[in-house]
C-alpha cells in the first residue's frame, strides 16, 4: 500500500530542488544532426606537397583557399574540402651540411601562405625519396641517400626556431629524418631492418632514434605533437630500448599533460596494406631479441593509445582485399570501422586512391570524409531567458562527438553575447578542454554559471558557441574555429560563417526589471578588446603551484615600449601590477613571461596587456583567466614538468631537484618496474646510491600529503 502521510512534503522538496536548480525562466533547445560535409581546422583529408633543397618550389595561396573548397583530387573518384596541406621538405642538399638561410626562409614564407590561405601545415623533415635497385634483388638498395646523426641533430637545432614561429599554423610535427622518404625504415645510419641476415635493429640503433624523436620533441613547441611511424617506436622511446611490445598505453590521467609520452603520437604509412600494415605492426627487436610481426600486441597498443594522441597516415596498397574494403561491403572487410578504432583524424587524399576509391564505390566515403576526427553534434541546451547586469545566467550545453577522435590540439570554448541593436559582442572563456570530448558516443556536458558584468548595456544579446584556435594570431579567423554539425530548430545552419560562431538559437534580453541571482565571483563576460599593434603568437595564463605564470610571444614589433600587465578579479575592473619592457622594432621572435605571485587559492583572475607605444599610444589584448587552486587539486604535471632527475640514465649515483617549495615533498621513494617500492631517497640530500640495483627502468616517486609525482629512471 502507497503511503501518502508525507506527500505534501516531499512535492515542496522537489519543488525546492528545481528552483535550486534550474530558473523557471529558462528556454530548453533541441538540435538537429546536420548530414552536410564542410570544412573544419585540423582534421580530414590532406592535400599533398612536396619541396626540395634543389628546386624549392613555394606553395601558393590561392591554390590553398581553393583546398577548401570542395574539389577533387588527382586520382581520386570523390571530392572533398580540405584545410591540411601535408608538406615534404627535402633536404638532399644538406646530408653533410647546415641548412642554408635561403631554405629556412623559404619555409617561413610557406608557413606564412598557409596563415594566409587559412590552412594548417603537417611537416614531413627528409634527405631523400630516390629508389636504388641496382646491385641487389630487392627492388630498393643501399645506399639510400639519408643523413647521418650528428647532421640530423645539428638541423633539428636549426629548425626549431622555424617551427617556434610557426606553430600556430602546424597542425602537428611528423618525425621523418631517418631513411628514404623519412619513413624510419630504409636507413644508411640508423639500422636497416630490411637486410639479412637479421632483419632487426639493435641497442644502439634504437639508442640512435631515440635521440632523434627526443631532440625532435624539444624542438617542436610543447604545444604540438611529434607522430612516430611505428608504435614499437614510441614504446621504446618511452619505456627504453628493452621495453616489449606488450608496454602500456598513454592512460586518461596522462593524456594532454605535455609529457614526452603524451606528445608522441602516429602516422601509418600503409594503412590496410597487409596484416600488419607492411611492418608497422613489427616488433623490430633488439640487440638479445629477433624481429616479428606482432599485431597481437601492437594493434590493440596503438588503439588505446591513439584515443589521446594524434593519428593520421595513407594507405599504400590495394591488394589487401576485401579487408580494406568499406566494413559493409565484405564479411572480411574492416576499411572504415578501423579508422574509427584506431581513431584516425587525417588521411592522404591523393595516395593511394587504389583503396580510397573503393571506399567511395563502397559506400563509406561520405561517412569516412565526415568523421575523420572530431565531430561535435549538439543534442541540446537550456539557456537563462533574461538578467540585469551584476546578475547570473545559466548555460546546460549538452553534445556528442561522432566522429573518430577528439582534437588533438588544444581548442578554447567561449560563449558569445552579441546586442542585436548594436554588433558589440561580449565573451567569456570556459574551463572545459575539447580534447576531453571524446569520440565514444558519450554525452558531454557544458555547464556553467555566469555573471553579467555591471556595465554590459541592456537590450537584447544572440547567444553563440565558440571554439577558436587559440593562438592569438588566428583566434579570430573563422578558418581556424570549429564549426558544429548542427541545424537549429527552424532548419537553419547553427554556423555563422562570417564570423565562425555556432549559433545556439537563443535570445537573452538584459534589462532592468529582471530578478536573477547577484553575481558572486562567477566567471564574468567581458567586451572584445581590439588586437595589438604587436603581432602576438600567444598569451597565456597558467597556475602553477601557489602563483600564476603569464606567457606571451610576439612575431615582430614596431615601436613597442613594453607592456603593462593588468589584473581583475572581475573581469570589468583592472589594475596595473607589473611592467615589462618591449624590444622596440624586431622583426624575430621575442618571448615574454611573468609571474603573480600575490594569489589566494580559488579565485579567478583576469588579465590582460596594455602595450605602450614609444609615442605613447597603447591597446590592450584579449582578456585571460586562470585559477590557482588549491594544491590538492592542481594538474600533476604543473609540478611535475620541474621534477629532475640526474643523471638519468646513470650507472651509481641519482640526485633528484624540482621548483617550488620543499616543504610539500615528504618522501622519494624508488620503486621497481611493477611498482614496488625497493629504497627510499633521503629528503635533505635528494640523492641516492643506487650502484647495488641491477639494470633496467627504475620509478622515482616523490611525494607529498595529498599528491604523488612519478618520473622514470633508467640504471645502467
Amino acid at each position: 500500500m502507497i503511503k501518502y502521510k508525507n506527500i505534501n512534503n516531499w512535492i515542496s522538496l522537489l519543488i525546492l530542488f528545481f528552483i535550486g536548480h534550474f530558473s523557471f525562466a529558462q528556454t530548453t533547445i533541441t538540435y538537429q544532426p546536420s548530414t552536410s560535409d564542410f570544412a573544419n581546422p585540423e582534421r580530414g583529408f590532406y592535400r599533398y606537397s612536396e619541396t626540395r633543397s634543389s628546386n624549392y618550389t613555394f606553395l601558393d595561396q590561392s591554390t590553398l583557399e581553393g583546398y577548401r573548397m570542395l574539389h577533387t583530387p588527382p586520382s581520386a573518384g570523390y571530392s572533398i574540402y580540405s584545410t591540411l596541406v601535408f608538406r615534404y621538405f627535402f633536404f638532399e642538399d644538406f646530408t653533410s651540411s647546415n641548412i642554408t638561410q635561403t631554405y629556412l626562409d623559404n619555409m617561413q614564407t610557406d608557413f606564412n601562405t598557409a596563415r594566409l590561405a587559412g590552412v594548417k601545415i603537417i611537416p614531413r623533415f627528409a634527405y631523400t625519396d630516390a629508389v636504388n635497385a641496382s646491385g641487389c634483388a630487392s627492388w630498393i638498395c643501399p645506399p639510400y641517400g639519408d643523413a647521418a646523426k650528428v647532421w640530423v641533430l645539428a638541423h633539428i637545432a636549426q629548425l626549431a626556431p622555424v617551427l617556434e614561429a610557426n606553430k600556430d599554423v602546424i597542425a602537428s610535427v611528423q618525425m621523418g629524418l631517418i631513411g628514404v622518404w623519412g619513413e624510419n625504415y630504409y636507413t644508411d645510419y640508423f639500422g636497416d631492418a630490411s637486410q639479412p641476415p637479421n632483419f632487426k635493429l639493435t641497442n644502439t640503433n634504437w639508442d640512435d632514434r631515440i635521440e632523434v624523436l627526443n631532440a625532435l620533441l624539444n624542438a617542436v613547441p610543447e604545444e604540438r605533437m611529434v607522430q612516430a611511424r611505428y608504435p614499437q617506436q614510441k614504446q621504446r622511446a618511452i619505456y627504453g630500448v628493452n621495453a616489449t611490445t606488450s608496454s602500456a598505453a598513454l592512460t586518461l590521467a596522462e593524456a594532454f599533460q605535455g609529457t614526452d609520452k603524451a606528445r608522441i603520437g602516429f602516422h601509418n604509412d600503409c594503412l590496410l596494406a597487409s596484416p600488419d600494415d607492411f611492418g608497422t605492426y613489427t616488433d623490430y627487436g633488439n640487440s638479445s631479441t629477433s624481429s616479428s610481426s606482432d599485431t597481437l600486441n601492437l594493434k590493440p597498443y596503438f588503439a588505446d593509445d591513439s584515443q589521446f594522441v594524434v593519428v593520421g597516415g595513407e594507405t599504400c596498397n590495394d591488394d589487401y582485399s576485401p579487408e580494406n574494403d568499406c566494413a559493409s561491403s565484405n564479411g572480411l572487410a574492416y576499411g572504415d570501422t578501423e579508422l574509427r578504432r584506431m581513431h584516425y583524424s587525417y588521411l592522404n587524399s591523393q595516395y593511394n586512391n587504389d583503396v580510397n576509391n573503393d571506399w567511395e564505390t563502397g559506400g563509406c566515403m561520405d561517412d569516412i570524409k565526415k568523421r575523420l576526427g572530431y565531430r561535435f553534434e549538439l543534442q541540446n541546451g537550456m539557456y537563462s531567458n533574461a538578467a540585469q547586469p551584476n546578475q547570473i545566467i545559466d548555460i546546460n550545453i549538452n553534445l556528442k562527438n561522432v566522429g573518430y577522435a577528439s582534437p588533438y590540439n588544444e581548442r578554447e570554448v567561449e560563449v558569445m553575447l552579441r546586442n542585436t541593436a548594436t554588433s558589440d559582442v561580449w565573451t567569456v572563456n570556459l574551463p572545459d578542454d575539447p580534447r576531453y570530448w571524446f569520440a565514444d558516443n558519450t554525452t558531454h556536458n557544458i555547464s556553467e554559471t555566469l555573471c553579467l558584468p555591471s556595465t554590459i548595456p541592456v537590450g537584447t544579446y544572440e547567444l553563440f558557441l565558440n571554439l577558436p584556435d587559440p593562438m592569438p594570431t588566428l583566434h579570430d579567423l573563422p578558418e581556424y574555429t570549429i564549426r558544429l554539425a548542427n541545424l537549429l530548430p527552424d532548419n537553419s545552419d547553427v554556423w555563422e560563417a562570417a564570423t565562425g560562431y555556432n549559433k545556439l538559437g537563443h535570445t537573452i534580453t538584459i534589462d532592468n526589471t529582471s530578478s536573477n541571482t547577484t553575481c558572486n565571483g562567477e566567471l564574468t563576460f567581458t567586451a572584445l578588446s581590439p588586437a595589438l599593434p604587436v603581432t602576438l603568437i600567444n598569451f597565456i595564463a597558467q597556475p602553477k603551484d601557489k602563483s600564476i605564470t603569464l606567457k606571451w610571444s610576439t612575431a615582430s614589433e614596431l615601436n613597442n615600449k613594453g607592456f603593462h600587465i593588468e589584473r581583475s578579479t572581475d573581469g570589468e575592473h583592472f589594475t596595473r601590477i607589473m611592467w615589462e619592457d618591449g624590444n622596440g622594432t624586431n622583426n624575430t621572435v621575442s618571448n615574454y613571461s611573468a609571474v603573480d605571485s600575490d594569489v589566494t587559492y580559488n579565485t579567478y583572475y583576469y588579465y590582460r596587456l596594455n602595450q605602450i607605444d614609444l609615442d605613447g599610444t597603447s591597446s590592450y589584448s584579449k582578456i585571460v583567466a586562470a585559477k590557482v587552486n588549491s594544491f590538492v587539486d592542481q594538474i600533476p604535471n604543473q609540478f611535475e614538468n620541474s621534477i629532475r632527475i640526474f643523471p638519468n640514465p646513470t650507472s651509481n649515483t641519482i640526485s633528484i631537484d624540482w621548483d617550488g617549495e620543499l616543504e610539500e615533498i615528504i618522501e622519494i621513494g624508488i620503486l621497481n618496474i611493477y611498482g614496488v617500492e625497493i629504497g627510499q631517497v633521503d629528503i635533505t640530500s635528494k640523492s641516492k646510491d643506487i650502484a647495488h640495483l641491477p639494470k633496467g627502468i627504475y620509478f622515482v616517486q616523490l611525494r607529498s600529503e595529498r599528491k604523488e609525482f612519478v618520473r622514470r629512471m633508467i640504471k645502467w
